[in-house]
């Protein structure tokens, strides 16, 4: 459900009154991180159009209260019609999996597709282009306290991670050629009802077992309905050429096992071992499944989370003006979540 803090991006006259907004357009509008912006677009009045590659995304976008626009992030010609009139543009479409069978599908979307959004953008008379990038953009030294300067390492620990390093540094390019401004929003791992894959494995892992096998690194997680306040804030007030993390706590793992025990009510006692050792697990991760049909958690998973990540969020703070969700009700809410689909035990 949208939150209270939802906020539509505001435009003034020359008296310095509101006057009525234009529409906006959205892609990825029938994903999760997408469908939270569209809720907050629409809960705050906004006119949405949200792009639809298929009937059931179609149908999706309409349920949530947006006017659905055919084609995909590689129609330019689609783009442009859909982007007609709008002011401003969320392009929050990509592909997020780790260890992806065909990487190549990834670099067109998460790459390719930002090229293209933005040169439609800039066709349509389009002002502002909002990115839905990621904190894995970032790059940052193990160990370290991250924030928005800090300088990349080289060393991508996953193709998505790679891809969306790419993909931003071609949505600034891009912008900056076409003289679209541009701001990147850049969340940590978003979690909330409604995602149940991705980093969200982990949380299901010790849900579903008295004594998960873990290792001390730590956890960045950021509210969905946050990150979504964040892509109307970086639309309202970021600043052009500008990226924002956002995150909403860093927890170490134990700690986050301790919050998840309290919120099932029952116990969980997991299993530490040291970092060294889950590194020679690389080889055996990727048999190693949940049980239910899911991906299993593989070894870009793996080196993800043993990497670890801590983010100085103070630019979202005192830039857009972003509040956090406290972590205990991001779980709580993730939780109940899970278990009314079915997907942690009772």
């Amino acid at each position: 459900m949208p939150s209270e803090k939802q906020r539509q991006p505001e435009t003034l006259d020359a008296t310095g009154g509101k006057r009525h907004p234009q529409p906006v357009f959205v892609t990825g509008g029938s994903g999760f991180v997408g469908g939270a912006v569209v809720d907050h677009l629409v809960a705050s009045g906004a006119d949405v159009r949200a792009l639809a590659r298929s009937g059931a995304s179609a149908d999706r976008v309409r349920t949530r209260g947006a006017n659905p626009v055919a084609g995909d992030v590689s129609d330019r010609e689609a783009l442009v019609a859909g982007m007609a009139g709008c002011d401003i543009a969320f392009h929050v479409a990509g592909v997020n999996t780790m260890c992806p069978s065909d990487p190549g599908a990834m670099y067109r979307t998460n790459v390719d597709g930002v090229r293209v959004v933005v040169a439609a953008a800039a066709e349509a008379g389009v002002r502002r282009v909002v990115l839905t990038s990621s904190a894995a953009a970032i790059g940052e030294p193990e160990g370290t306290l991250a924030n928005e300067e800090a300088p990349h390492t080289g060393v991508f620990l996953s193709h998505y991670a790679r891809s969306k390093y790419l993909g931003e540094v071609a949505f600034f390019e891009e912008a900056t050629q076409l003289g679209v401004e541009a701001v990147a929003v850049n969340p940590s791992s978003v979690q909330g009802p409604g995602r149940a894959g991705g980093s969200t494995l982990i949380l299901r892992l010790a849900l579903n077992m008295r004594r998960p096998v873990a290792v001390n690194t730590t956890l960045s997680i950021v509210d969905v309905d946050d990150c979504a306040d964040a892509h109307l804030l970086a639309a309202e007030r970021g600043e052009d050429g500008s990226r924002y993390l956002i995150s909403g706590a860093s927890i170490p793992v134990e700690g986050a096992v301790r919050l998840l025990s309290e919120i099932a009510n029952r116990p969980i006692d997991p299993i530490m071992i040291p970092r060294s050792l889950a590194r020679l697990a690389y080889p055996l991760v990727a048999i190693v499944g949940l049980g239910r049909g899911d991906r299993p958690i593989c070894v870009e998973m793996l080196r993800t989370l043993l990497h670890g990540h801590r983010f100085d969020v103070s630019r979202s703070i005192n830039g857009l003006g972003m509040s956090y969700t406290p972590i205990a009700e991001t779980f709580d809410r993730t939780v109940v979540w899970l278990a009314q689909e079915g997907l942690v035990g009772g």
